[in-house]
């Protein structure tokens, strides 16, 4: 006689709620169904272990069949299966979990970290019923490992279910679902492909999708997950190539990654993981890393943010953390002491390991900065635990290709009370005159070329006591004489009328080269709020005698033949010195920025005028 009845829920009839807001997408039913099976094998396993269960063999498998024909999608295990005592009180209740059941019936550990024997995944009892997502009616035809009489299992999405004796003859469970009509999608195999391949790809039982096989491929069919992730092996053994195959694996990213970091913590915490410093082509590319997040080997989802704190999210990794407290779609976490622990942990391995590397492999280390640069920055910018462990093994590539911390830039006088100059350069090339003009005075030069380097140094001048960056073109004290400068009211004007800008200044100074002219001084300040403003589109160019540069200076070399020249040619040749006087300024300006299309043209005409002069 068929036994017939409704489904039992503990508060309230929630069929229309799992049907439609369980889950935030519908293709984690499948992610879920299979878990319940590698749950199903994970006990089996157990009870093997502690000799309560004899003669079962260790081919144990999980399939997903889709039917075309039969509208059906067929997940089946040959795990543990079920009795119809289980199957009343594990499927007829909703939210009546068989895995916490289990774990407590087993679970003799006396500590924390041993408190889930074989990593059984199921938490909630509600992960079965989200086969209703996609499914108008599922079966069940389980047999349980002791012998126990088959059982078949059918439910209709209002909730109304029929069990009986079933005919399954080997031990486990096949879960059937009838596809609804708006869910054909679920019977495609690529679609079940990628789902399986996104949540299942390392979870502990071979995974096996039942394709039709052409008549020529004899070969035998492979699984589609990885049952023994590399983040679980120990770290001693496991080699650099496995490391890096398993990130073209994970990340589909063929470019090899920079190094990786194998965390495998200890009680309390018990969690592990392989995070990854990727290749970054550009800074911005950094915003496109990818932390996977796995609970006992099912993902989650990546880069949730109370696990891997923000600036880290540029690496890329996997992390898996058996006893997360996820709510019960697994896509978010509830905030405890554990989720900080962790995060902590986390940023304390990528400082250790950075520190490491600068402490241990130094020519290493300098061959991947290009690369770890905008990271560090990043990092120390967002964190301050992370600045404090990391900024003194920051480097600074100088315009001669050496890589340099602080320390060693300032040399003696990093412990000093007196002000310390750094000067850098944000385009070598075109500020070419000023690097040139320092380097003959042994000042070595840093490059600081985007946007992030400028926000790091102003910390670090917030940080370190009398510190300040100036760009090449903001402070020439090392390149003068120890002569003052002097003001010539002539020369004022005569630069002002040629520049077209009535607030420029100018002064009159020893440089120690005499073959340079003159040098255009823009303050540093001035120059840091150009860059942003430029930075949020106010302004299209950084330009000297703009409202926003107002602080420009033109210094005059006293000791160069050409200033002589114009001072001479003043009274008697005006023209002829106002020539002269405008190449002077607009070869400065070319050593700042690019030329507008007028001061463009202006230097071509003057250059053909000083040419026929000659």
């Amino acid at each position: 006689m068929a036994e017939k009845g409704g489904i039992s829920v503990q508060t309230e009839h929630i069929f229309p709620i799992i049907k439609r807001w369980l889950y935030s997408e519908k293709e984690i039913f499948l992610r879920e169904l299979v878990s319940n099976a590698c749950d199903a094998v994970a006990k089996l396993k157990h009870l093997v272990s502690i000799g309560e269960a004899q003669g079962i063999g260790d081919d144990f498998q999980i399939t997903v069949k889709a039917d075309k024909e039969k509208n059906t999608l067929t997940i089946t295990d040959n795990g543990i299966g079920m009795t119809e005592e289980d199957v009343k009180k594990y499927i007829n209740q909703i939210a009546l979990s068989g895995a916490l059941d289990f774990i407590q019936k087993y679970d003799n550990a006396e500590t924390e970290k041993e408190a889930n024997p074989d990593g059984i995944i199921g938490h909630f009892g509600l992960g079965f019923y989200s086969a209703f997502m996609v499914a108008d009616e599922v079966e069940i035809q389980t047999k349980s490992f002791t012998g126990a009489p088959a059982v078949s299992w059918k439910c209709s999405d209002d909730g109304d279910y029929e069990m009986a004796e079933g005919a399954r003859a080997e031990r486990g469970t096949d879960i059937i679902l009838h596809i609804a009509e708006e869910e054909k999608e679920y019977l495609d195999n690529n679609k079940l492909r990628s789902v399986l391949e996104k949540y299942c790809a390392f979870m502990a039982t071979p995974i096996y999708l039942a394709e039709e096989k052409k008549e020529e491929d004899s070969g035998e069919q492979k699984p589609i997950n990885d049952a023994d992730p590399l983040w679980l092996k120990n770290p001693s053994q496991c080699t650099e190539e496995e490391y890096k195959e398993f990130y073209r694996k994970a990340f589909h990213d063929y470019k090899e990654p920079l190094f990786s970091i194998h965390i495998n913590a200890d009680y309390p915490l018990n969690f592990k993981g392989i995070l990854y410093f990727p290749r970054i082509s550009h800074e911005y590319e950094t915003l496109e890393g990818q932390v996977k997040l796995f609970y006992n080997r099912v993902f989650v989802a990546d880069n949730i943010k109370e696990i891997i704190p923000e600036y880290l999210l540029m690496l890329k990794g996997v992390v898996d953390c058996p006893e997360l407290p996820l709510n019960v779609s697994r896509s978010s976490l509830q905030t405890n002491s554990y989720v900080a622990k962790v995060s902590a942990h986390i940023t304390k391995k990528v400082c250790d390991k950075l520190n490491a590397l600068f402490n241990t492999d130094r020519e290493k280390y300098e061959s991947f900065y290009e690369d770890l640069k905008t990271f560090v920055e990043y990092a120390c910018l967002r964190e301050r635990k992370f600045f404090e462990k990391v900024h003194g093994i920051a480097l600074f590539k100088t315009v001669d290709g050496e890589y340099l911390t602080l320390r060693e830039l300032l040399g003696e006088k990093a412990d000093s009370e007196e002000e310390k100059k750094i000067y850098y350069t944000d385009d070598p090339t075109r500020q070419a005159l000023y690097v040139n003009l320092f380097k003959k005075e042994g000042v070595k030069i840093v490059v600081l070329n985007s946007m992030i380097d400028t926000n790091f140094i102003s910390l670090l001048e917030q940080e370190e006591k009398n510190l300040r960056f100036f760009r090449v073109d903001a402070d020439s004290d090392a390149i003068k004489t120890d002569a003052k400068n002097a003001e010539n009211e002539n020369f004022q004007k005569l630069f002002q009328k040629v520049s077209g800008n009535e607030k420029l200044k100018v002064s009159v100074t020893e440089l120690k080269d005499e073959t340079v002219p003159a040098v255009l001084n823009l303050s540093e300040e001035s120059r840091r709020f150009n860059d942003m403003m430029k930075m949020y589109a106010r302004v299209s160019e950084s330009m000297p005698g703009s409202p926003l540069s107002e602080e420009s200076t033109l210094l005059l070399n006293r000791q160069n033949s050409l200033i002589h020249k114009i001072e001479t040619l003043a009274e008697d040749a005006p023209e002829t010195a106002e020539t002269i006087a405008k190449q002077i300024y607009l070869l400065t300006l070319m050593g700042q920025r690019q030329l507008t299309a007028d001061e463009l043209s202006g230097f071509v005409s003057n250059s053909f005028g000083l040419l026929e002069k000659l």
